[in-house]
């Protein structure tokens, strides 16, 4: 499935009006209904106003195989808090009137699933959505099923590949996604104590490989020590656990999105 060209997230990877490639791409994962049930929009206006590039919208599920203890809770919470996927579509409803950046939805398959996955992405299509994240569906799925339905609804896809991801692999997950290319810096889940930002050699053979999508960074980006570190060998990182730890005890979204983006970016 190529990537449209003028599509809301390739666009970021470029300067206007040159075209000329554009790096430190700033990614920020959070949580639909996290920290209350109504933040959502709340969360992503802030995102937006103190400088991320792209937001990642986790879809909050009872079972999240990536997700390490951070973002489980904030799952736990947004889920108790009685979020589900037909009240995000409907706090979405009026997305594009005030956010401008793109937004990735990243969830998992059984809920799509039950929801209805031609719905699912019809329904994420209408309130602007730019792409989809689901970690486990299989490649074999996605090209015998599933990429059609992404393509028809104008939905970028984006795989993740890890360390012990072959060049052969990775060259071909590259080759079925659009929009990005999502490099897991280790093999543990997010947020842990042992994830490390990704090596340099492992960057270094993403980065010889000539892929088509830029690579975003993930698990392990945690500030700007570790935000810059990736940006020398990708277009850029995505930080999850951090900022969601950043807004756990918050009484002030806006506030404490400010702080954190400002010292990742300063």
């Amino acid at each position: 499935m190529e990537q449209t060209m003028n599509s809301r997230i390739s666009r970021i990877f470029t300067n206007p009006p040159s075209g000329e490639f554009r790096g430190h791409v700033l990614n920020v994962y959070c949580t639909a209904g996290y920290p209350r049930l109504h933040s959502t929009n709340e969360v992503m206006k802030a995102l937006q106003q103190h400088g991320a590039d792209l937001i990642e919208l986790g879809i909050p599920y009872s079972d999240p195989l990536a997700d390490g203890p951070v973002i489980q809770h904030s799952s736990s919470v947004a889920l108790a808090n009685g979020m589900t996927i037909r009240i995000l579509f409907e706090q979405l409803k009026d997305l594009r009137k005030e956010i401008h950046v793109p937004v990735v939805l990243m969830g998992y398959m059984n809920p799509v699933l039950q929801y209805g996955f031609e719905q699912f992405c019809a329904d994420a299509a209408a309130v602007g959505i730019d792409g989809l994240i689901l970690p486990d569906l299989p490649e074999f799925e996605f090209e015998q099923e599933y990429g059609a339905l992404f393509k028809k609804h104008h939905l970028d896809f984006i795989f993740l590949v890890t360390p012990e991801t072959s060049d052969e692999r990775v060259k071909k997950l590259d080759s079925l996604s659009s929009g990005f290319l999502y490099a897991v810096s280790s093999s543990s889940t997010t947020g842990g104590e042992k994830t490390r930002a990704a090596s340099e050699e492992y960057l270094s053979r993403l980065q010889n490989l000539g892929l088509k999508n830029p690579v975003l960074v993930g698990f392990g980006i945690k500030d700007k020590a570790s935000f810059d570190a990736v940006c020398k060998h990708a277009a850029g990182g995505i930080i999850g656990s951090a900022y969601i730890k950043a807004l756990e005890n918050s009484t002030d979204v806006n506030a404490s999105t400010k702080s954190f983006l400002s010292s990742v970016l300063s």
